[in-house]
């Protein structure tokens, strides 16, 4: 059983500015198991982020047995709260921490949403995907969502992500323009082709980059004007996805 005493010591030494300290007490708590979990979700409401931080990386060292109390804190009055524990699930990298974070990307709070977007991508499950698809029309999760789509690589992303390739956005459209070459839908090689001529350059470069990956011939001569393009990077990525369609000067 652990030492009372010994865990409010522990636990006050996690708020010291000594960042040793900080870090020999983090370790501690650690050890001492589920019994340190209660005040340590206590502190993810703290005014200091490095604090905050800190009771985080004790609860992810306890492990499997802080997946519980960290889901239940996922409802907490207190945005802080449900904030860190879902970092702290991201950390855990546990599946069954991915259907209370889809759940979380409702939250009224958008910190909340944003940390549950980032826990999904770290655990990666594609069980996620129906949710993080929905997450594309949300002004403040939609960049993070299109990249965690891009890193999941499911096809079930593949409607959503051609209507995010097509839309205003230029960071959803680089990611977007990736994760469509991952998957390989064929569905995507029109939308793709289109890309080339992005005013952004990086998407013109994933477009040419995810033609590559369909391998379809049929994207040899919009590719052939991107060799004189303004940018070095989409030039080249050009020239190898040519390469790869079996295209050579001349031909």
């Amino acid at each position: 059983m652990a030492d009372p005493r010994r865990l409010e010591q522990l636990l006050s030494a996690l708020r010291d500015d000594n960042e040793g300290l900080r870090d020999h007490a983090a370790a501690g708590l650690g050890q001492m198991g589920e019994a340190a979990i209660p005040g340590l979700i206590g502190m993810f409401a703290d005014d200091d982020l490095v604090i905050r931080e800190a009771a985080v990386t004790a609860v992810v060292s306890i492990g499997e047995g802080a997946l519980a109390p960290l889901i239940e804190a996922l409802d907490d009055d207190e945005w802080a709260v449900r904030e860190q524990a879902a970092s702290a699930l991201g950390k855990l990298k546990h599946a069954d921490a991915v259907a209370p974070l889809v759940r979380a990307l409702r939250d009224k709070d958008g910190g909340v949403r944003t940390a549950a977007v980032w826990a999904l991508e770290r655990i990666g499950d594609s069980a996620a995907v129906p949710a993080l698809v929905e997450c594309l029309t949300d002004a403040m999760l939609r960049e993070d969502a299109a990249r965690v789509l891009k890193k999941i690589g499911d096809g079930r992303a593949t409607d959503a992500l051609i209507d995010g390739l097509k839309g205003p956005n230029w960071m959803v459209r680089r990611h977007a323009a990736e994760a469509l070459g991952k998957i390989g839908d064929a569905r995507a090689f029109a939308p793709l082709t289109e890309a080339l001529t992005d005013e952004d350059w990086l998407v013109r470069r994933n477009a040419a980059e995810a033609l590559a990956r369909l391998g379809d011939r049929r994207a040899i001569p919009p590719l052939v004007p991107l060799l004189e393009d303004e940018n070095e990077m989409v030039r080249d990525t050009a020239e190898g996805t040519l390469a790869s369609l079996g295209w050579t000067p001349g031909t």
